[in-house]
């Protein structure tokens, strides 16, 4: 069970920073960690970022959501381990796509089934887009997995699209995705 809740709360810390570093700003941003995440022009998250995961998803206000879910789901202080998790970072327009179901999954009472929501976002090790390969199941900490899709340069993770790839953190690799990850039922 301690393992378990470790292993939730790794993921939840590395979905975390994978969202703060997509960030939505036209300019350097620094983490209370001292670490920096810089955007491009378009406003995507620069391939770099340090500082621990919960830190940088603190500084970042595109990754609101994520912060209060992690919280929600007890996961701050076990997210502020060591990796490396590879992270398929959902945005805010992701989780607000979830519309109610995104309240009902915060209230205390459902803490369990948004950890294993969160959880089946991270999978174990450092994963570039370039060790991404089309048809590749990938076990989650959640203990489900997902399927890589590769077409015309465009990844897909159980349907998601990856928007941001390789944003690199000092606990594993954050894959910015489009939609939020729910695990299949049974």
């Amino acid at each position: 069970m301690l393992k378990r809740t470790f292993l939730l709360a790794a993921c939840l810390l590395a979905l975390a920073v994978g969202v703060a570093a997509c960030g939505d700003g036209d300019s350097d941003t620094t983490d209370s960690a001292g670490g920096a995440a810089t955007t491009n022009e378009q406003g995507e998250a620069a391939a770099t970022a340090e500082g621990n995961i919960v830190a940088v998803a603190q500084e970042t206000p595109e990754l609101s959501t994520l912060v209060e879910a992690v919280t929600a789901a007890g996961l701050v202080a076990t997210l502020k381990e060591p990796g490396p998790y590879t992270v398929f970072a959902p945005t805010n327009a992701a989780f607000e796509a979830l519309g109610s179901t995104l309240d009902t999954l915060l209230e205390p009472a459902n803490k369990a089934e948004l950890s294993e929501i969160l959880t089946y976002h991270v999978v174990p090790g450092e994963l570039s887009s370039a060790e991404l390969s089309d048809g590749q199941k990938l076990e989650t900490v959640q203990g489900g997995s997902l399927e890589v899709k590769v077409s015309n340069g465009e990844v897909t993770v159980n349907g998601a699209k990856v928007a941001t790839p390789d944003v690199e953190a000092s606990n594993g690799i954050v894959h910015v995705i489009d939609e939020v990850l729910i695990p299949p039922q049974g």
